[in-house]
């Protein structure tokens, strides 16, 4: 048997092969890089690859202009306090308790405070808020620069939240401010300021989330008067006083409070009101506000329907006149709608007492309100809200109740009569006193409470059991709910009760 050698030599044929299948290959592989317009880069080329990028322009962010415009002019607001243990209790008993001990004679101490600001104005003017500033001991101002000056109180308003403090210096970078009452739910918000009170010159961005927002509780003093610019833009401890910027770097609003539970709520004063309020402080200190002489409420569906109005009715609802004010003199009741102040419709309460607030003291302005039905003009002359004596003007003499009589509602409440030292210590003419509110009542739903007296049903006075039980099913038989006039300690307001059929 042979054997095929592994050193054999291969024919001539074998190598010719080889070669014109290498030398097809090539031809094939040149022709398809041509059909595909494929190159081969050089060796030079191929170690340039790595360099290359692409020679369009990176567009800028637009939130870049807003910084560069807005960043100088914000500063941080650095605070002393002088504060004993029986001022500001709450919010500053952990403090004193963790760093000064229980001393029942501690003496004042300085308890370090911070927030922003920003500089408004060149003669160095600085918007923040009051609760930044309030009984300030010392106040250091910080700009982005890193100047640090000395800052004095202007003037201050609890009221709003608003402050002024200023600084004295050369070249200072001012903010300028646009216009709160032209910004919409969806618009860009920019938030600067120092959280948590080293973060200097944070930028966080949003969009105005919502307008008009009130009746928030306020770390650190809530203000009576509200009406808050919503946004997510990230506001922190530390950024309350600094500006909530518009697109074009312009102040909408004073940064103001967060919600300590939440994430993306956050509150800002608008720049209008702020404003408006910071031209009184730099003028005059203080700020002067007109009143009415009454107590509001906001006018519900149940309410309207109540007091025989369609239940779409906007409006004001005044639940108390006060004796010898604008409001009494002119002749407004309670129970009145207010719906129109000088020729502009009210809906909201809070918005209508800003709008009271902010008009010039002895101004006259002309009141449109719904009565029984009717429509009425009433001109008011406003008075200083601050020497307004808020006494309850006297209502009709009432004959004098024997007290005793109990009754039960099908509404779930228990009343009696009021006796006479009852109703001059709550300052009353007249009334009914709630002595029982059954659970999962419709008493209980309206949130009538215990020792709250009743003093009108359905407009009409109320001075024993018996006549509230008859207004009451009067009311219930018409299909209407009834509607309380409810008195709490010093407080009046409207709730609309309704049995059922």
């Amino acid at each position: 048997m042979n054997h095929d050698s592994p050193n054999r030599i291969q024919p001539r044929s074998y190598y010719l092969g080889a070669a014109l299948l290498v030398l097809v290959g090539l031809v094939i592989g040149l022709g398809l890089s041509a059909g595909f317009n494929v190159q081969l880069a050089s060796k030079a080329e191929r170690g340039a690859l790595g360099a290359v990028t692409s020679s369009a322009a990176v567009p800028e962010s637009p939130f870049v202009g807003v910084v560069d415009k807005a960043l100088p002019a914000v500063v941080f607001v650095d605070v002393k306090k002088k504060l004993t243990r029986n001022e500001d209790q709450g919010a500053q008993d952990e403090f004193f308790h963790r760093f000064f001990g229980d001393s029942p004679n501690r003496r004042p101490q300085r308890v370090p405070s911070s927030g922003s600001g920003f500089v408004v104005d060149a003669e160095g003017h600085i918007l923040t808020n009051n609760h930044v500033v309030s009984n300030a001991d010392h106040i250091t101002v910080t700009l982005n620069d890193k100047r640090t000056f000395k800052a004095m109180v202007v003037g201050t308003d609890p009221e709003t939240d608003v402050a002024v403090i200023k600084i004295q210096g050369d070249r200072l970078p001012v903010l300028p401010l646009g216009d709160s009452d032209k910004i919409r739910v969806g618009d860009w918000a920019i938030a600067i300021g120092n959280p948590l009170g080293m973060l200097k010159g944070s930028v966080t961005v949003g969009i105005v989330s919502a307008r008009g927002r009130s009746d928030l509780q306020i770390f650190g003093g809530t203000p009576q008067y509200q009406d808050f610019i919503q946004t997510d833009a990230s506001i922190n401890f530390g950024n309350s006083g600094g500006p909530l910027c518009n697109i074009r770097g312009e102040a909408i609003g004073i940064n103001t409070a967060i919600n300590p539970s939440g994430q993306g709520i956050g509150f800002a004063i608008p720049i209008n009101l702020a404003r408006h309020v910071a031209d009184q402080l730099v003028a005059h200190g203080e700020v002067k506000r007109s009143g009415l002489g009454v107590e509001l409420a906001d006018l519900t569906p149940e309410l309207a329907e109540g007091f025989g109005l369609d239940a779409r009715q906007q409006g004001v609802l005044i639940s108390r006149v006060f004796a010898d004010t604008p409001a009494d003199r002119a002749g407004l009741k309670r129970g009145d709608v207010i719906v129109e102040f000088n020729g502009q419709s009210v809906s909201e309460m809070q918005k209508f007492r800003l709008k009271v607030a902010d008009t010039a003291v002895g101004s006259k302005v002309h009141l449109a309100v719904v009565r029984d039905g009717k429509r009425l003009a009433m001109p008011v002359t406003l008075a200083d809200r601050t020497e307004l004596r808020l006494v309850q003007a006297p209502g009709p003499p009432t004959r004098e109740p024997a007290a005793g009589n109990v009754v039960v509602e099908k509404a779930g409440v228990r009343v009696r009569e009021l006796t006479a030292a009852e109703k001059s210590e709550a300052e009353v003419q007249n009334g009914v006193l709630v002595i029982e509110v059954q659970e999962g009542s419709a008493a209980e739903d309206v949130g009538l409470a215990v020792n709250e007296i009743i003093e009108e049903v359905a407009g009409k006075t109320v001075n024993d059991a018996a006549t509230f039980n008859r207004l009451v099913k009067d009311a219930t038989t018409r299909g209407k709910p009834a509607v309380l006039l409810v008195r709490r300690g010093g407080n009046t307001r409207f709730v609309a009760l309704r049995l059922g059929s």
